[in-house]
């Protein structure tokens, strides 16, 4: 017998007002719900499960009668050639999307990484660092997409700065490679990482840590601290103090231009510095020595900031290798770090961790930093006392430093 098609026509559509499902023939359907939908389906029986399956067309508004027997069509032959019409569409879909999702930029993926992870920076100034870093040595990157970046494509960028600017270019390519990896994980691309460095690219570039000679800050020799105190004192301004206080308390420049008067115990003597100014991301203790007070005490208290600078905010690090270099030009300002730690390996008995802990150096063991509770405060404060005190001791010579240090190995 023969099957009937072509039931329906556009008049007949039309004057169907009670709900449920018209076949037109092969398997057409001309569906309207009880919520007043109408649509079209195509039903057919899978061909492993033999159950019925309901393949959707389209609204009927949007898809006309002849418009849906041609899919009807079309979903028939996919049939006969063993290829369900459901299973393909969705295949289809899935691959669409994954096109879309890799037609974008490393550029567009570069500022999603900033904004994901720009809370758990420590300030703006990272995120600035990041963008920065791209932005001047990833430029060809940056435009392309996510998708297409390859080795070629990485190591275009990496090669040219890789031997001349070896800790930019390392810093480069773990930025490249966190986008990439961020940019994998929400399936923008595929494939093993070309920016990584274990495995890969360690067989491509040689080791950076044999191509950069490390080159310490330049710092003063300790036994010409106290002349240098000497001339510091007589230069007028407030960098000029600043410096002082950032030698007399062994701390980053960073950390004392930002310093603001909120963080300071002047009664005891303490100047506590929160976590997100400090290099290990942990508040840091800080003894003040009699001498800093003082200095502290002759600072006029104009804005929050201790240090403020010429404009909103504090002073810039910049105002003191300014007043450095005027009086001991190629040092560094924080190179007074080394100074002092100099000065305590050489000239005192304190142990080595107390020294390590008034730099706020983080402890390698890992077990022993599990471990260790106290952050030494009372040992630090005698130790600042005395570096105050050799610091500010405008007799003392080169000859007479074996005297005091052997002094301060017997305390």
């Amino acid at each position: 017998m023969v099957r009937a098609v072509n039931k329906l026509s556009n008049l007949r559509i039309k004057a169907i007002k009670k709900p449920g499902r018209y076949g037109d023939g092969d398997g057409l359907y001309y569906y309207l719900s009880k919520a007043g939908n109408r649509s079209w389906v195509f039903r057919y029986r899978d061909r492993v499960s033999g159950k019925l399956r309901d393949r959707g067309l389209g609204p009927a508004r949007d898809v006309t009668l002849e418009q849906a027997r041609e899919a009807a069509q079309m979903a028939r032959s996919e049939l006969r050639a063993g290829v369900d019409p459901i299973d393909i569409r969705k295949a289809q879909r899935l691959e669409a999307t994954r096109k879309r999702l890799q037609a974008v930029t490393f550029g567009h993926c570069t500022e999603r990484y900033i904004d994901a992870h720009r809370a758990a920076w420590r300030n703006a100034k990272h995120a600035a660092q990041w963008r920065s870093t791209l932005d001047t040595y990833a430029a060809a990157l940056l435009p392309r997409l996510v998708a297409d970046i390859d080795d070629v494509a990485v190591l275009q960028v990496l090669e040219p700065v890789w031997t001349s600017k070896t800790e930019t270019a390392t810093r480069l390519r773990q930025r490249i490679e966190a986008v990439l990896d961020w940019a994998a994980a929400r399936q923008y691309r595929r494939g093993d990482n070309p920016a990584r460095w274990r495995g890969h690219l360690d067989h491509l570039l040689p080791t950076p840590n044999k191509l950069k000679a490390v080159k310490p800050r330049a710092a003063l020799p300790y036994a010409d601290v106290p002349a240098f105190f000497v001339s510091l004192r007589k230069e007028a301004g407030l960098a000029p103090i600043a410096l002082q206080f950032q030698i007399l308390t062994a701390t980053r420049p960073g950390e004392v231009v930002g310093a603001r008067w909120e963080e300071f115990d002047m009664a005891n003597g303490t100047w506590t510095v929160p976590g997100e100014r400090m290099k290990a991301g942990k508040a840091h203790r800080i003894p003040l020595s009699p001498e800093v007070v003082r200095l502290l005490e002759a600072v006029p208290r104009t804005t929050s900031f201790v240090f403020p600078g010429r404009r909103h905010g504090g002073m810039t690090t910049a105002a003191l290798l300014k007043v450095l270099k005027s009086l001991r030009p190629g040092l560094t300002v924080h190179g007074f770090r080394s100074t002092f730690r100099d000065w305590a390996a050489d000239m005192t008995a304190y142990p080595r961790e107390v020294a390590e802990q008034a730099l706020a150096h983080s402890l390698q063991d890992k077990t022993e930093a599990a471990y260790r509770r106290t952050d030494l405060f009372t040992k630090r404060a005698r130790l600042m006392r005395d570096w105050a005190k050799f610091c500010g001791t405008p007799s003392l010579s080169r000859s007479s430093v074996s005297t005091i240090g052997s002094a301060s190995r017997t305390r």
